[in-house]
């Protein structure tokens, strides 16, 4: 609360992000905080002794924040991996009930759980939906087993379109990850597991390119045959055209959404909304009156786990600068195809018009974004040329 370089009228909405780091494998393209967790038969789920812990390191965590939040609403939970499904129903029950003991949820709080097919079992999905969860994302990459080995993926094709199967059941609202581009694709077989997927009638579609990531398998050993970027534009289009035959608006950069099904949990983020992150790893962005802070908790589980509970979750913080501000506006904001008010920079980073004008007056005259001087909204170029127009917002 103390005098700072900002002023923001008032406080953004705020969303809790809760990390959990185990996967069954760690995937090759994957840069998240991803921990493989061997696990021995059929089993597919943690020890219970290691989700105990780890739960309880998570209440410390967030007990420790409390004061960072004090009194401000929650208006969405989402709860990220690693493979959040790899916890029992019973296990994300405690801990949706310890979040709700310490934060006021905002009446309908959007409560989202990733879950990968491979540890999908008959009821589960039901489980985790008595357990509080509103909302499933299902991590299924493709339906076609071969590229689901390419991706180092644990599910097979059956597997994802089973889990997709109880998901529509157990869930009004639910999301399908896929990914494109994939090692040796065509556009004929993206076109059948567009087909596959939309056959769910999903509310939700999440689709994303490919990308080799630094620090991943895939960068030591690059995959053969990747689709060159005309191939990659044309799947986009078949993506944006198949979508939009289903009735689904393409409302941000690689999400997909049914009328009154858009995630609110992301759109807070793209709004550049605040968010407190707990779990190994995971990041915050929390606004005061006068100023930004970013924080980041220990990556390693076994010591996230130890400094939570000496009450030192976050391994380190930082406040955002001024002229950091606006590019990290923008890089979450111009993803959204409708774009923002011009008024919401304003209310969000506390920085006047005259901080950007330079930057909106280069954009607009090189076609990227739209006219509209009380709205900052892509152009459909614009769109297409996303990091162009972003980096125009870059401190100088």
């Amino acid at each position: 609360m103390r005098p700072g370089t900002l002023q923001l009228a008032a406080l953004p909405p705020l969303s809790l992000y809760v990390h959990l780091p185990w996967c069954l494998r760690k995937c090759p393209y994957c840069d998240f905080n991803s921990h493989e967790w061997r696990v021995d038969g059929a089993a597919r789920e943690l020890p219970a002794d290691t989700a105990r812990a780890y739960l309880a390191a998570l209440r410390a965590d967030l007990e420790a924040a409390l004061p960072l939040v004090w009194g401000r609403p929650v208006v969405s939970i989402f709860i990220g991996g690693g493979t959040p499904s790899l916890f029992a129903p019973e296990q994300i029950a405690e801990l949706i009930s310890d979040l709700r003991a310490r934060l006021p949820l905002e009446a309908g709080c959007e409560i989202t759980l990733e879950a990968n097919p491979g540890t999908f079992e008959r009821e589960r999905f039901k489980g985790f939906r008595d357990a509080g969860v509103t909302r499933l994302s299902i991590g299924v990459q493709s339906f076609d087993d071969a590229k689901l080995k390419a991706l180092g993926r644990v599910h097979s094709a059956e597997q994802a379109l089973a889990a997709i199967g109880e998901a529509a059941q157990a869930f009004e609202t639910f999301n399908i990850d896929l990914m494109y581009a994939l090692p040796g694709q065509t556009l004929a077989e993206l076109d059948r597991e567009l087909t596959t997927a939309l056959n769910f009638e999903p509310p939700h579609l999440s689709v994303y390119h490919l990308t080799i990531e630094p620090n991943t398998r895939f960068a030591t050993a690059p995959p053969s045959g990747l689709p060159d970027a005309d191939l990659a534009s044309e799947m986009l289009d078949l993506i944006t055209a198949r979508t939009g035959g289903a009735q689904m608006e393409r409302y941000e950069v690689s999400a997909y959404a049914r009328a009154g099904h858009r995630c609110a949990h992301n759109l807070n983020y793209w709004q550049f909304g605040d968010y407190l992150g707990i779990g190994a790893g995971a990041h915050s962005k929390l606004s005061f009156p006068h100023r930004v802070l970013r924080q980041v908790r220990w990556r390693e589980p076994a010591a996230y786990m130890s400094k939570a509970g000496e009450g030192a979750a976050v391994s380190n913080e930082n406040e955002v600068t001024r002229a950091e501000l606006p590019f990290e506006f923008m890089l979450n904001a111009l993803r959204l195809r409708e774009g923002v008010p011009l008024q919401s920079f304003l209310e969000r980073t506390g920085l006047p018009p005259s901080s950007i004008a330079k930057a909106l007056a280069q954009a607009r005259a090189k076609g990227l974004l739209e006219a509209d001087p009380a709205r900052i909204a892509a152009t459909p170029r614009g769109f297409d040329f996303l990091n162009d127009l972003q980096a125009l917002f870059l401190a100088d």
